[in-house]
Order: structure tokens, then C-alpha cells, then sequence
């Protein structure tokens, strides 16, 4: 998490286990593209820096944050990633959306946690506002794609 005290992007390198024979699938979600493109960017950079081939990290899209729940359980019954990481961001509005939308989220990938063989990283922004998201997204706070993918790593290790 991501505060005054901690930057997302910044860990011990030479504490990541080698990923260079492990498949990892990230499931992005379309909403809100600025931000979830850039969190996979920063996901994607980083796997590869510590050895994941290209060919090795399978990306799908789904439409919204809430649909992460089926993406990554899908990919749990694929039988052949290493470790599977959600990405999404969800920025509060008007009504109380954002509430049962980051429940349910929270809820659902804890629940593949529990019952998969594959561990699920969660990567789900829940900002108060867009600035929020970007400077988790990349931005002063680091990129929470970059911390999803050094989970994947060292659970994927686990």
C-alpha cells in the first residue's frame, strides 16, 4: 500500500526471486484506461526485469473492475500460470457503486485465494479521486503494477 512513507516501485532487487521459468496471466480490466493501462505497463516491465520472457505473461482484457472476479477464476482453471494478477482501478463517485464494487472484489479474489492452487495478486486501486489513481498508477506514489508483479513473483516462489 501505497502512503506518504512507501513507494509502490520501490523494493530490494536482489531479494525477488528469479522469474525466468515462470508464467504469469494478468487479467486488466478496460475501465478506466489511463490508470489500468499504466499499471499493466508497470506489471509487465517489471516481470520482464527479473527474467519473465514475454511469451511467459498472458494478458486478457474484461470490461470492469468487477469482472476481474471471473478473468482471474478462469485463468485459475488454465492450470498453467504461476500466479495470475488482477488489475483495476475504481475511483469513488456519487453513489454508493464504488462501495459494492471494491466489496465485491475484495471478496471475490480473497475467495480464489482460498480455494485455488494459484495464487491471485490483488492489484485494484480504490482512490477517492483520479489524481489519487495516478499517483498510484506511476506517478509520485510509484505504480502498483510494479508491487502486484513482485508479489506474483515471490508467491509464485512460495
Amino acid at each position: 500500500m501505497a502512503t506518504a512513507l512507501h513507494n509502490l516501485s520501490d523494493y530490494d532487487f536482489e531479494s525477488i526471486p528469479d522469474a525466468s521459468n515462470m508464467c504469469f496471466g494478468i487479467v486488466v480490466a478496460e475501465w478506466n484506461p489511463e490508470i489500468t493501462g499504466a499499471l499493466l505497463d508497470g506489471a509487465v516491465g517489471t516481470l520482464e526485469k527479473h527474467g519473465a520472457i514475454p511469451e511467459n505473461i498472458h494478458v486478457k482484457t474484461v470490461p470492469g473492475s468487477f469482472e476481474l472476479i471471473y478473468g482471474a477464476h478462469q485463468m485459475t482453471l488454465n492450470g498453467s500460470f504461476d500466479a495470475i494478477i488482477v488489475l483495476g482501478s475504481v475511483i469513488r463517485g456519487e453513489t454508493p457503486h464504488f462501495d459494492y464494487i471494491c466489496q465485491g472484489v475484495t471478496a471475490g479474489i480473497a475467495h480464489l485465494n482460498a480455494t485455488s492452487e494459484i495464487p491471485v495478486i490483488y492489484g485494484l486501486l480504490t482512490t477517492e479521486d483520479l489524481q489519487q489513481a495516478k499517483d498510484r498508477s506511476g506517478g509520485k506514489l510509484g505504480n502498483k503494477g510494479d508491487e502486484c508483479a513482485i508479489d506474483a513473483i515471490k508467491m509464485a516462489k512460495f
